[in-house]
């Protein structure tokens, strides 16, 4: 071993590093996200135990059998109220429930519900409480409101059930025959979400 070489592998390496000045400016770079694509999540809630209530999961299993354009992600959460909270906070510009809703229109019918922040309860009272594994919209929403990521765009893809009170696996017909269609209207909504004008409305609040 040469003499150089030996130096160089006995020698600790030189820490050069010194802290800055303390009355140094401060320099921050800020990361421009404006040209970012938007990014959208599909989200499938519900108890599948609990037949109609299995909606949600069943619409999200087959969105994840097909090619989603860029930016929409799939997820089916089924009773995970607060991952669907925690998952929010990564940052998405959208976000699409799949669910239930009882609205009073016959068996099988799809709603689509665009949700205003500002309707949402947010806190909790003494003596109220939030379910960690409650997976009905506004639970949800609530979590997502407590921990401060809710997103531009919230927007419900909903259905009638027929019945939800009995446990049991397997969708109900009608509900079942429903279920193609919210496939192509959850994927329409989130290619929506997609784009700058689904946003239009903020820009003019602020």
């Amino acid at each position: 071993m040469t003499e150089e070489r030996a130096r160089e592998t006995t020698e600790p390496p030189k820490d050069t590093w010194r802290p800055p000045a303390h009355d140094a400016p401060l320099v921050t770079h800020e990361v421009d996200v404006s040209n970012r694509p938007k990014q959208v999540l599909i989200a499938g809630i519900g108890n599948t135990w609990q037949r109609d209530d299995g909606f949600g999961s069943e619409v999200a299993r087959r969105l994840e059998a097909r090619e989603m354009p860029e930016g929409v992600a799939v997820i089916d959460f089924g009773t995970g109220g607060l991952d669907l909270a925690y998952q929010v906070m990564y940052g998405y510009d959208g976000l699409v429930m799949i669910d239930i809703s009882r609205q009073g229109g016959s068996p099988g019918t799809l709603y689509v519900m665009e949700i205003d922040e500002d309707d949402v309860t947010s806190g909790v009272e003494d003596g109220d409480a939030l379910n960690p594994h409650a997976m009905d919209p506004e639970t949800v929403l609530r979590f997502i409101k407590l921990t401060g990521g809710w997103p531009g765009k919230v927007v419900i893809v909903a259905c009638e059930p027929l019945t939800v009170e009995e446990m049991g696996v397997g969708l109900s017909p009608v509900v079942e025959e429903a279920v193609d269609r919210a496939v192509d209207l959850a994927l329409d909504t989130a290619k929506e979400l997609l784009t700058d004008e689904a946003y239009a409305s903020l820009d003019e609040k602020t």
